[in-house]
């Protein structure tokens, strides 16, 4: 105990909140600009980058909800016409972004809804978990939909504080950037907006004389930027209004066909579907399964949150206490009533703000979780969503035995977080699904020392993003399997082929296989969960190449 007190003085002593606050954030920039191209783009990498690609070099983009929304590619598309296309560019602005949530975090401190403890571990959480840190590390969209949702939650709260016009503009632009992400951003905005209307309801927040022009012009710009960008900068705009310009369409096909045409449409009947045909599909716990595999002392110290929280706030006591007929509270005093009277007028200052920051961080944990385990398709990155705030749930009540608790912990974090972003080989985690082989390294090798290569199956990605530009010629694609005799007789020095669609042997040519991707599947290994957390040593499934390379005559 004598030797903690020691620590925590010597702490306090040479080292202020700004500087380790400070020391924290370039913890974070390390971790997530560090060899950004240690290992090889995952498979949805690939089509990111490639599409970007294609975006820079041709100009080519219409919406596809299956590809998820327009923002990331664009961006994309212009880092690479500034620093050149390559994985470690493509792999800048995530890291970018992911690290932005820390000033974001520092900017909720600064306006009184986190103390100092309670910032310096969500920032210390945010800055070394394993989920976040991989997935700043990856060319996907939902880092991005993560950062634009915090700085929705930043500009609200400076819009409430101020009732200025530019905070409200702020709050329009990051929703409809976020839209511009991903299709699950709307459950973040009624997320959002059904905590604001409990809020104005409660008179917990009174919204200033020129609220209504504030909502329209932030909804201009909410509906401007999406318009923008889902449009391919006016350059599609069937994607917003389908055909029904088309008088003649509409006369023939009737305005709901002309409606089906838009890519709103598409988006919600793509992703029902989904939900439906369970395509990639888990447990409604898979993600507490994802939580505890690599993010487990943040979830302990979050369920500790929760419970105290419950144990303090008396609104939700007696809500359980009326749900189950047990409220026997009494007629509140008019000491009570005037002192209520005086919260309202107030607003939420001091320990009431933080502890309103908490009852909203609260609400915006459970609904994700439940949201999330109902939706059908399981991925791992969607565990971001879930996990902020679950981070800011876990800072509730951070004491200084809780916050030395907190970075005792975090070695536990470090670990799971060099196991899974910095070995440079196939590790056996879930929170890579598909990820590109290292054996693909060899593969390449090989493509390099051939002149002329035919690949033979439908499964071929990543090769279109690495093997763009002038290196495309040296590659043919047939598209699927093709007869034997045909085969040899191009002439080609290597023939690719997928495993499950390939040969026994081909006359002239070695044959080796090698690993496309690899994936960890829950299926696969639900017998032995616990023995698979210790091991980490769970069955891996893979699709894979084979190699026919031509014998030297």
């Amino acid at each position: 105990m004598a030797s903690t007190a020691g620590i925590t003085a010597w702490i306090r002593t040479h080292l202020s909140f700004q500087t380790v606050f400070l020391i924290i954030v370039l913890l974070a920039a390390a971790l997530r600009f560090w060899a950004l191209d240690l290992k090889l783009y995952h498979h949805d990498e690939a089509v990111h980058g490639w599409f970007a690609y294609r975006l820079l070099q041709e100009g080519v983009y219409v919406y596809d909800p299956s590809y998820h929304g327009p923002f990331l590619y664009y961006v994309t598309a212009g880092m690479f016409a500034l620093f050149g296309d390559s994985d470690l560019v493509g792999r800048l602005l995530p890291a970018v972004f992911g690290l932005s949530l820390i000033p974001l975090v520092y900017i909720i401190h600064r306006l009184g809804y986190l103390d100092r403890r309670q910032t310096l571990v969500a920032a210390l959480f945010i800055a070394i978990s394993p989920e976040l840190v991989y997935f700043s590390r990856f060319l996907r969209h939902d880092i991005f939909q993560l950062a634009f949702t915090l700085l929705l939650l930043v500009a609200l709260l400076l819009y409430h504080r101020s009732g200025e016009l530019r905070y409200a503009l702020l709050a329009g632009l990051a929703a409809g950037l976020g839209m511009c992400c991903k299709e699950d951003m709307p459950l973040i905005l009624l997320i959002f907006l059904s905590y604001g209307i409990y809020l104005l309801l409660s008179r917990k927040v009174h919204l200033p004389s020129q609220w209504k022009r504030d909502a329209v012009l932030s909804t201009l710009l909410f509906c401007g930027t999406m318009i923008l960008f889902y449009s391919s900068f006016g350059n599609h705009w069937e994607v917003l209004f389908g055909q029904i310009a088309d008088v003649a369409f509409i006369q023939q096909e009737g305005l709901l066909a002309a409606i089906n045409q838009t890519g709103w449409y598409q988006a919600v009947e793509h992703w029902a579907s989904m939900h439906g045909i369970c395509r990639i599909c888990g447990p409604w716990f898979f993600y507490f399964l994802l939580l505890i595999l690599y993010e487990l002392p943040i979830l302990i110290l979050a369920v500790m949150g929760i419970i105290q929280f419950i144990g303090k706030d008396s609104t939700i006591r007696h809500a359980i206490a009326r749900v189950w007929g047990t409220d026997r509270r009494a007629s509140p005093t008019t000491a009570e009533l005037v002192e209520r009277s005086l919260v309202q007028i107030r607003g939420p200052k001091g320990l009431q703000k933080q502890e309103e920051f908490m009852r909203f961080s609260i609400y915006w944990l459970l609904l994700s979780l439940g949201a999330y385990a109902y939706i059908g398709e399981k991925v791992p990155w969607l565990v971001l969503h879930q996990l902020l705030p679950l981070i800011f749930v876990s800072v509730y009540a951070m004491t200084q035995r809780k916050a030395i608790v907190a970075v005792l912990f975090s070695i536990f974090l470090i670990l799971c977080l060099w196991h899974v972003a910095f070995v440079p080989a196939d590790v056996n985690e879930p929170v890579v699904q598909v990820q590109n082989s290292e054996d693909l390294r060899t593969v390449m090798v090989l493509i390099d020392n051939a002149d002329t290569v035919a690949i033979a199956s439908s499964n071929y990605w990543p090769l279109p993003w690495y093997y763009r530009g002038e290196r495309a010629d040296k590659l043919i694609y047939y598209g699927s399997a093709l007869d034997a005799g045909r085969l040899t007789s191009l002439k080609a020095d290597m023939i690719i082929t997928y495993d499950a669609e390939s040969y026994e042997s081909l006359p002239g040519f070695t044959k080796k296989t090698y690993k496309i991707n690899y994936w960890f599947s829950y299926y696969d290994n639900e017998n032995r969960l616990l023995e698979y957390y210790v091991k980490r040593d769970g069955k891996m499934g893979s699709m894979n190449f084979d190699v026919f390379t031509r014998i030297p005559e």
